[in-house]
């Protein structure tokens, strides 16, 4: 059976000028909508991702200060028992023949992309920016940026 088509009446096919601005624009402010939402996810993830090199490098400090108060290694007279420096926490001491390391790399500063972190002595002052060299008392990060809380990365 052969179909006539019918002149008055009018075939639709694909989409019209206006529907097509119309998904344009709702795509553009769904889009202009994540993509603040994903800079503040990236800056969360780099935040934790600091927060952790930061407590990982402390407690090999903080273990490093207690084998040497107990007397496991030898320390460097006026080092309070601290690290001379960080690569010390990754080469290791020898304790009684055998060595022991502290951590097994420096960590990469997720905010400077380096290994090269701030550090302070135990003679130098909290607030200090600049490192004594008698030992490692603290690490911090040396980017001046703040973080989505309102303080300074520097004072974590």
């Amino acid at each position: 059976m052969l179909r006539l088509k019918n002149p008055t009446v009018k075939e639709s096919r694909g989409f019209t000028l206006i529907e097509l601005i119309v998904a344009i624009a709702v795509m553009a402010i769904l889009a202009g909508a994540a993509i603040p939402l994903a800079r503040v996810s990236i800056k969360r993830e780099k935040e934790r991702r600091l927060r952790h090199a930061l407590w990982e490098m402390r407690d090999a400090i903080d273990r490093y200060k207690e084998a040497a108060d107990r007397g496991a290694f030898q320390i460097k007279l006026g080092s309070e028992g601290y690290p001379p420096d960080l690569d010390t926490l990754v080469n290791g001491v020898d304790v009684g023949g055998k060595k022991i390391r502290f951590l097994r790399r420096i960590p990469r500063d997720p905010m400077t992309n380096s290994t090269d972190w701030g550090l302070r002595s135990m003679q130098d002052d909290p607030d200090s920016q600049s490192w004594g060299g008698q030992n490692v008392f603290d690490v911090y990060t040396k980017s001046p940026d703040t973080a989505l809380d309102g303080t300074k990365y520097a004072d974590w």
